[in-house]
Formats: structure tokens, C-alpha cells, sequence
């Protein structure tokens, strides 16, 4: 009987390993080959329109570095970051403590609040381009109603980069919203039933019930956030294209500058191994610091 088991696993194993080999080629193909050769053509000054490549050892992250614009790009990111992983954290969690209630047309809102999530960045992107013009646009028309001059959300240095944050925490927030709600739901009965015996507050459940109960979903989405953010691309690219005087550059899209439109793939994949360490390193940090307060 042993052996009957023991061969039909046997069975079962090459039946799955044969079954897998078609999509590890595509994966090797199509992840781990470009990654390593990303890592190779960094040390080369290297192009897309010449096969011919010349090593140059560090110089292009030394460059990369010491780039101001890259610099700008950098700075820019890490505003991106922190205005969009925060702010939309709160609110997610705001909104799901709301919606895990029993509210009239509950499901309507959940759905609601979740259809940005899987819409196209390129569709909901040019549909804020067209709301946030500054002449004709129904942001400025609605405040100019109300007798507020609208300001040039996408064309003025000082709103651009809010305006990019602004969408990119509204199209975000269902995302959050739904891991918050399934922590919200594994939260015992029991502890919301004493908590109204005690006559607890709402801001008082909130603070020292469900804040502490939910800290695996909170650093959890924060750490997706922050990865999602420091990858900003879609937006930046078709709202305003790194400017107005690169105002709204960042990382992502000034690599997609480097590799398709100067064609320094060697660069670009400096550029790209720069950002993957310091994400890496980032949610590391984050994940340590997550883990010790659990």
C-alpha cells in the first residue's frame, strides 16, 4: 500500500512538473532573462540603435547620481510618496470603518469606491486631464461659480505634482479600502460588544480597538503603497509628461526617458537597478518595523 502511494505521488509530481515546464520557460524568457541583462547592460555604455558596447564599470550609477535631473526626480518620488501613502492610507481606512457598518446602499458604495481600482490609469487619466484644464476644464468652471480663480492644475510647477497626488489617492483608495474591510471583519464580536457596554466613543474604539487590531492590513497596504508610488508612471506620462519644468519628473518615467526617447539602455538600466535597490531596501526597513510593533 506504501508503495501504491508512494508511486501514484511519484506520478502526480512529474504530471505537475511536466504541466509547469511551459510556464517557467515564459517566465525565465520573459523576468529572469531581462533581469540579469538589465544588470549586465548597466555597466556598459550601451544604446538601442547599436549593437556596439563599450564597459564603463560603475560609471553610469556614478553619473546617474550625480545627474540633477535624476536628483529632481528623486526629490519628486519621495514628495509623490509621501503626499499619496499617508493621506490615502487614512482615508482607506476612514471610509472601510464607515462601510463596515450597516449602512442603507452599503454595497452600492463599496462598488462604488472600488470601480477607480480597475479602471485603466490612461482612461481615468486623461478624463482628469480634460476635468483639470485651466480654461475650460469643470474643476475651474465650478470654482469660478463660486468666484475662486482656478489655478493651472497641470501646467503651474506649484499644483502639477498635487494635482498627480490628488488623483492617484482617489484612484487608490477602493484597494486599500477592501484589504481594511476584511481585517475590519476578522475583528471578534465580542470586542465591539464590550466596547458598547463600556460606552466607548467612536474615536475611541477607533484609536485603541481597531487601530491596534488591524496593524498586519495597515502595514501590510502601507508597504504595497509605498511600492506602488515609488513605481509612479502611468499618470506622470500621459497627464503631464515630467513637467511643467520637471515638476512632476520622477524616477519611473525619467528611466522611460533614458531607455526610449535618448535610447541609453545602459544608463536606464542603472537607472532601474538604482530604484529596485532602494525599494527593496525601503520595504525591508518598513516590514522590520512592522514586525516589531506586532
Amino acid at each position: 500500500m506504501h508503495s501504491r502511494w508512494k508511486r501514484l505521488g511519484n506520478e502526480q509530481t512529474r504530471t505537475a512538473l511536466l504541466a509547469l515546464i511551459p510556464s517557467f520557460v515564459i517566465f525565465c524568457a520573459f523576468t529572469i532573462y531581462p533581469i540579469f541583462c538589465s544588470l549586465y547592460l548597466s555597466f556598459f555604455n550601451a544604446s538601442l540603435l547599436s549593437s556596439t558596447r563599450t564597459y564603463v564599470g560603475f560609471n553610469n550609477y556614478i553619473n546617474l547620481l550625480q545627474n540633477p535631473t535624476f536628483q529632481k526626480a528623486v526629490k519628486n518620488t519621495v514628495h509623490y510618496t509621501i503626499g499619496v501613502v499617508p493621506i490615502g492610507i487614512a482615508l482607506s481606512l476612514c471610509i472601510a470603518v464607515l462601510l463596515n457598518n450597516k449602512l442603507r446602499f452599503r454595497d452600492f458604495f463599496r462598488a462604488a469606491f472600488f470601480a477607480p481600482v480597475v479602471t485603466s490609469m490612461v482612461a481615468v487619466s486623461i478624463v482628469w486631464t480634460w476635468m483639470l484644464e485651466p480654461n475650460y476644464g469643470l474643476v475651474n468652471s465650478l470654482l469660478a461659480k463660486l468666484g475662486i480663480a482656478g489655478p493651472g492644475w497641470l501646467t503651474d510647477p506649484a499644483w502639477a505634482m498635487t494635482s498627480v497626488i490628488l488623483l492617484s489617492i482617489w484612484k487608490n483608495l477602493g484597494f486599500n479600502m477592501v484589504i481594511f474591510l476584511a481585517g475590519l471583519q476578522n475583528i471578534p464580536a465580542e470586542v465591539n460588544e464590550s466596547a458598547d457596554l463600556d460606552g466607548v466613543t467612536s474615536f475611541q474604539r477607533l484609536r485603541y480597538i481597531t487601530i491596534p487590531m488591524m496593524r498586519g492590513p495597515i502595514g501590510f497596504a502601507t508597504i504595497v503603497s509605498m511600492i506602488k508610488s515609488m513605481q509612479v508612471f502611468g499618470q506622470i506620462y500621459v497627464m503631464t509628461g515630467g513637467g511643467p519644468a520637471n515638476s512632476t519628473m520622477v524616477v519611473v518615467y525619467y528611466l522611460y526617458q533614458q531607455a526610449f526617447e535618448f535610447y541609453r539602455s545602459g544608463y536606464a538600466s542603472a537607472v532601474a537597478w538604482v530604484l529596485f535597490v532602494a525599494i527593496l531596501v525601503l520595504t525591508l526597513v518598513q516590514n522590520r518595523l512592522i514586525k516589531s510593533q506586532t
